[in-house]
C-alpha cells in the first residue's frame, strides 16, 4: 500500500488544497484526490510540482506499507 501524507504536509505548513492547486497549476480535482488518497495514479509531473511547491522530498509525500 502507498500512503500520501499530502494531507499532513498541507496542515503542518498552513496551506490549503486550492493554494497548492494556483501555485502548482494542478487541477483541484487533481489536487482532492491525491490528498484524499482515491487517484488510482499519479503523474511523476504533479509529485515533482508538488514536492518543489511544499519543499519536501517524495519520501515524506509518499510512503510504502508493505501488504500483510
Amino acid at each position: 500500500m502507498i500512503k500520501i501524507h499530502l494531507s499532513r504536509i498541507l496542515g503542518e505548513k498552513r496551506i490549503t488544497q486550492a493554494e497548492l492547486s494556483r501555485r502548482t497549476g494542478i487541477r483541484p480535482s487533481t489536487i482532492n484526490d491525491i490528498y484524499n488518497e482515491v487517484s488510482e495514479r499519479l503523474k511523476v509531473e504533479n509529485i515533482d510540482k508538488i514536492c518543489e511547491c511544499l519543499g519536501c522530498t517524495v519520501p515524506e509525500l509518499l510512503e510504502y506499507i508493505p501488504n500483510l
